[in-house]
């Protein structure tokens, strides 16, 4: 009965006071977008860099005419390291082959060369818990260290600029959200703080026919959490719209989109997320007001 009355003077109190509530659920709508945005940028970026691993790979370039067995004695060392997950031997022969047919359309760069100037090597394939920057450096001087390799090649300046985007994107788009989970918090406390000063006769009211703390709160209460959850529904309608009139199309004409991740399912947590924000400034704002 109670929460049916306060659910009852909620809504009077959203119809009456339309302007102020739309002005707030569109101000946290706007928050909400943007932090889905940067979700989104930053959940494709985590992807592309988990799946490095199977693309990644790093060289080492063996000293000229070693034996079989000497070979075979390098690989095992290699493959006894703890990030390596794979060691594939490459002859000079099979290199030049490659060499050869990346170049199809430049063989002049391959005149004059009387002789193959490529040397045997590794293609190491690391493990996915050893991409970071350091431990891919320290594997290659170990490796380097090793008697009958002369020169490991790694693509250090790729892999620490991948890294530096990484940890920049993830921690802007930790203070953005921050930020603006501040913000809406503040909106959703100053509109019912609003609210509640324009209600002050209909509070006093209760007040003298015995009413509690917890029924003048409640329908304060259940307006932030209907303003959080309209403005998180609109913009997951937003995203959704975004990603079919915007996204679909660029994938049809740019192919580079299909690599493109939209996760769906996170952006299902935008109502829940903006009833939380809603329910909390509100709290904040009676926890704050002498009644």
């Amino acid at each position: 009965m109670l929460t049916s009355y306060a659910f009852k003077l909620a809504m009077q109190s959203l119809r009456k006071d339309k302007w102020i509530n739309l002005l707030s659920m569109l101000t946290i709508f706007a928050g909400l977008f943007i932090i889905s945005i940067s979700f989104f940028v930053f959940y494709n970026i985590e992807i592309a860099t988990r799946n490095l691993p199977e693309k990644f790979s790093m060289v080492a370039y063996l000293d000229a005419n070693l034996s079989q067995e000497k070979v075979d004695q390098v690989v095992s060392a290699v493959k006894a390291k703890r990030a390596v997950s794979s060691v594939k031997f490459i002859p000079r022969e099979e290199a030049f082959r490659e060499l050869k047919g990346m170049l199809k359309n430049s063989q002049y760069v391959l005149e004059g060369l009387d002789d193959n100037p490529l040397p045997d090597s590794l293609e190491i394939k690391l493990k996915r818990d050893a991409m970071g920057s350091e431990s891919v450096k320290q594997l290659a001087e170990e490796t380097k260290k090793i008697k009958g390799v002369s020169e490991v090649d790694y693509g250090e300046k790729f892999l620490d600029a991948l890294q530096n985007i990484k940890a920049g994107v993830k921690i802007t788009g930790l203070v953005l959200a921050i930020i603006l989970c501040t913000g809406i918090v503040f909106v959703c406390y100053s509109t019912v703080k609003i609210l509640f000063y324009r209600r002050t006769d209909e509070i006093e009211t209760f007040k003298l026919l015995g009413a509690t703390k917890g029924f003048i709160r409640a329908p304060f209460i259940i307006e932030g959490a209907v303003i959080g959850i309209t403005a998180g529904l609109t913009s997951l309608a937003a995203i959704f719209l975004l990603h079919h009139f915007l996204f679909l199309r660029l994938i049809i004409s740019l192919p580079l989109f299909k690599t493109v991740l939209f996760p769906s399912n996170g952006f299902f947590l935008l109502p829940l997320i903006g009833m939380f924000l809603g329910v909390f400034g509100a709290e904040i704002a009676l926890g704050r007001l002498k009644y």
